[in-house]
This record gives structure tokens, C-alpha cells and sequence, in this order.
């Protein structure tokens, strides 16, 4: 039966100075999903219930003042957490402790009885019913945590060879927000300290190690951690804002003296090089519009104008790997591509599918999603006379 009493002096601590290595290095909570950074999204789902009184982020040492900066009056408090989760969750609890001691020993006291929530940093889809059911199942045992059932069969394996299947009938799946009376946590940090040799993947594990009683209630399917660079999309979706934009990008350019021809990156038999102030490459140069203009932002002209930061010759690819970053910084990836390049010479037929992998690969896409076409120009304008090339793109972006 839900308790329906209010719970009182709420505190929380989001926990958020991992190193997102299933990232692939990016840091995920730094994303931007229509134009939000994920922390600050998983901070605003936290402050929605009335319920959470004071808030201290945790963060990477080195990121303390540009997510204080970025977060602005989101947080409370942003500090300095360790490599390992309960040594950052230490590190908020000493923040609160701090707060309380600067208003006098009576804060001190009963700060301990105060519940305090720990919420990934990397859940941003946590419901407000979710946060309170903790906070007032903490409250009234002393410490709570969601879980899920596990649907899947679960089996221990040796190698490549299952050993053994597990009874799952007992087995549940942890989330977060996990709450606790502040006194039952700083007693457990005594026991062991967060710089000790043990390491603890939840404050439950720790509490469990104290001897202390865990409530578990019930979690929620969405209340999902990002983990990898699918999941952004998807979060992305769940909040309404995965609305696809699309750009279209145009470039061209004339033949001139030298070789080789470079189209989507690759050298190409048959003609001479496309004259202009990098490689010609108006392939990749479309593409690059058409990113820049789904995105919203100046075109690739004002991005990489013909100066010195933009060496004559350079590699069209590089230019297109920065427009990508570009992109990604305000908030949005490709979803899908469908290129056209215009000219009477030379036949690119056989070379359509290297391009396409390769335009695949630079974009992180599957080659399911890419489309390039060729067109003689129907031996119209400069394109069919074969004095010029032209490339057309349409680029779909989704956000991230």
C-alpha cells in the first residue's frame, strides 16, 4: 500500500563524474538533446517534486566550474566527486553536511535524520511519483530503492559455454534514485570510508554491507540510465523532441589543372582534379552544406572561409568531420543522407558503392541510410558539357 504522507527534508545528490566510456569517450552528460545538456535534464526531472528541498551535483574535478557555469541555478551545489561512484557520493554527502554546519550544530543534528535521494546523472526520464515514493519509503524504513523484475533468462557461463541458469525469481534490476536517512549513510562511510579498498556499486551495496535493511518499491521501464549513443535518441523521443530537420547543401566546381579527382574522399580515374582553394571534393562539400543548413547553422563558406586557418588544398573530409562536430554541438546526428553528383565525366558507376560506405563511415551511419546517385547533367549546362561537376545533398538530422 503507498504511503501517502508527505516526506520532509529531502535532500538530494546526482551523481555525475563518470567517465562515460561506453561513450566511446564522449561525454554523455554533456549531450544535448534539443539543445539541453543531458545533466540538466536529469536535474530539472529531480526538482519537480516540491518534495527535494536542497540539491548537490557531482562532478569531475576538472568540470566543476563549467557545469556550475552551464547549469546555472539548477544546482544548489556543484562538487569536486573520485573515480569510483561511492567515493563522489561521499563527496556530496560532506556538501550537505557543510551546508548544514555553516547554520549551527542543530542543522548538524538533524541534518542526519534528513533523507537524502542519489540519482544518476544519466537518468533523465525519472517520473516526480518515482522520487517521492523513495523519499517517503526512505523515510519511513530508513533506506529504499527501486527495482525492476528481470524478464530475461539469466545463466552463468565459462567461456563460450553456459555453466549453470539462474533461479531468477529473486533477482531484480537496481535503479535510482536509491534514498537513505543522511545518519545511516554517514555511519556506513565510517565503517568504510569512501577511500578504502572496497568498492561499492550502489549505496545499497553499501548499506547491505552494514547490516542495514533496504526497502525495495517498484521502478519504472523508463526510468533508463544513457549508456550508449543510441540511448540518447531515444531519450530524446520520450521527451518529444525527436523531431527530424532537414538541409540541402549544392556545390560546384569547375575542372581545373592537376590531379586527382576526389569525390566523397575517394581518388577517382578519368578526369582531372576539380579546381578550388581545398580539394574540390564538391561531394563532400554538399554534404557539408546540408548539415550546416538542417542544423540551422552558417553555411560552409562562413565556417571555413579561403584564409590561412583554411590551407589551400586541404582535404575536404577533415572539413566535414569538423562540420559534424559542429552539428553534434548543437544538438543534433545524422539520421539519413541522399547525395547526387552531376557530370558528364567521368562514369561513376562503378565507383557508387565505395562512396557510399565511405560517406556511411564519416557520418556514422549504416550504408542503409546513405544514398549517392550519379547524373550526367543530361548534357546540359556545365556539368553535361564537362567542363564542371555539381553535387546536390539532402541531409535528415535527428536530435542527440
Amino acid at each position: 500500500m503507498t504511503d501517502d504522507r508527505p516526506a520532509s527534508g529531502v535532500d538530494a545528490i546526482v551523481v555525475a563524474a563518470g567517465s562515460s566510456r561506453r561513450m566511446g569517450g564522449a561525454d554523455k552528460l554533456a549531450a544535448r538533446i534539443a539543445g539541453r545538456p543531458l545533466l540538466a535534464l536529469t536535474i530539472e526531472a529531480v526538482r519537480r517534486s516540491p518534495l527535494v528541498e536542497r540539491m548537490v551535483v557531482v562532478v569531475a574535478a576538472d568540470r566543476v566550474e563549467d557545469v556550475a557555469r552551464d547549469l546555472g541555478d539548477l544546482a544548489t551545489t556543484v562538487v569536486a566527486g573520485g573515480t569510483r561512484r561511492h567515493e563522489s557520493v561521499a563527496a556530496g554527502l560532506d556538501a550537505l553536511v557543510r551546508i548544514d554546519a555553516a547554520a549551527g550544530s542543530d542543522a548538524v543534528t538533524a541534518g542526519r535524520a534528513r533523507v537524502v535521494l542519489v540519482h544518476d546523472g544519466a537518468r533523465p526520464l525519472v517520473s516526480t511519483s518515482l522520487v517521492e515514493e523513495v523519499a517517503r519509503a526512505a523515510q519511513r524504513d530508513g533506506a529504499a530503492i527501486p527495482v525492476l523484475p528481470v524478464v530475461d533468462t539469466i545463466k552463468t557461463v565459462d567461456g563460450t559455454s553456459v555453466r549453470a541458469t539462474v533461479d531468477r525469481t529473486e533477482l531484480v534490476a537496481a535503479q535510482t534514485p536509491q534514498g537513505a536517512r543522511r545518519g545511516l549513510l554517514l555511519d556506513a562511510f565510517e565503517r568504510f570510508p569512501p577511500d578504502g579498498p572496497e568498492t561499492w556499486s550502489d549505496e545499497a551495496a553499501l548499506l547491505e554491507a552494514c547490516d542495514i535493511a533496504v526497502r525495495v518499491v517498484p521502478g519504472a521501464p523508463e526510468n533508463r540510465k544513457v549508456t550508449v549513443p543510441e540511448d540518447l535518441a531515444d531519450v530524446a523521443r520520450a521527451l518529444g523532441h525527436a523531431q527530424a530537420r532537414t538541409g540541402i547543401g549544392r556545390d560546384s566546381h569547375p575542372f581545373g589543372p592537376g590531379e586527382p579527382l576526389v569525390l566523397c574522399g575517394l581518388e577517382v580515374d578519368g578526369a582531372p582534379r576539380l579546381h578550388g582553394h581545398s580539394d574540390g571534393d564538391v561531394a563532400l562539400h554538399a554534404v557539408a552544406d546540408a548539415l550546416f543548413g538542417a542544423a540551422g547553422l552558417p553555411d560552409l563558406g562562413r565556417h571555413f572561409p579561403p584564409d590561412d586557418e583554411t590551407p589551400v588544398g586541404i582535404d575536404s573530409g577533415s572539413l566535414l568531420e569538423r562540420a559534424i562536430d559542429i552539428v553534434a554541438a548543437a544538438g543534433w546526428t545524422p539520421a539519413a543522407v541522399d547525395l547526387t553528383i552531376v557530370g558528364s565525366r567521368p562514369r561513376l558507376a562503378t565507383h557508387l558503392d565505395g562512396m557510399r560506405a565511405g560517406l556511411a563511415g564519416r557520418l556514422g551511419l549504416d550504408p542503409s541510410a546513405v544514398s549517392v546517385k550519379a547524373s550526367t547533367g543530361n548534357l546540359s549546362g556545365d556539368e553535361g558539357a564537362g567542363r564542371a561537376m555539381s553535387a546536390l545533398a539532402i541531409v535528415t538530422l535527428i536530435p542527440t
